[in-house]
């Protein structure tokens, strides 16, 4: 929303600068190809091009904002935990993410018992930065939710529970007095 408010107002300069005059009834003088033009409703030849590329700009940016207003406004999906995985159903679309695909990296944002959840997942992508790859993982966010923090004690059970690294067993007695 942010970046189409900042494209329409960079394109509104053009749209006063140019077509507010020219349809007006008044000219508009530019330069095509270093010879200076004027164009006016009654000679549009010279200025239908720029006039073209002003309004194909001002159509895209109206149309960002409104695609932007409309993924703002919509209703969310809803989230079911069972023992082995969490589903997410929206819009009449189902997908499951099984526990054990959760590093455990959950982030808690909100106050008192309404907040939003962010679940880091083991699955990402490979990024390259500064000649070197970079690991960015998938999140699943869940936002807008009441006792959040029971929510999210349950989550971690069942992320433990289905943790596929399995726990360090340590065999030697001695070894901790090893590490000393």
């Amino acid at each position: 929303m942010f970046f189409s408010l900042f494209w329409n107002a960079l394109v509104s300069i053009f749209v006063v600068a140019f077509l507010v005059p020219l349809f007006s009834g008044e000219e508009v003088h530019f330069k095509v190809n270093d010879v200076p033009t004027s164009g006016s409703l009654e000679n549009i030849g010279e200025a239908l091009v720029p006039t073209m590329m002003i309004i194909l700009f001002l159509i895209v940016g109206i149309g960002m904002f409104i695609w932007s207003l409309i993924l703002l406004l919509q209703k969310g999906g809803y989230f079911v935990g069972t023992p082995t995985r969490m589903i997410k159903y929206r819009n009449g679309k189902m997908e499951a993410t099984d526990w054990e695909q959760f590093t455990g990296n959950v982030k808690i944002s909100g106050k008192e018992n309404n907040g939003d959840l962010e679940f880091e997942l083991r699955t990402g992508k490979i990024k390259k930065k500064n000649k070197s790859n970079e690991f960015v993982p998938d999140v699943i966010y869940i936002s807008g939710i009441d006792q959040v923090y029971a929510i999210e004690k349950k989550c971690r059970v069942r992320i433990k529970e289905n943790d596929p690294t399995p726990a360090i067993e340590l065999e030697d007695e001695n070894f901790d007095s090893r590490l000393n």
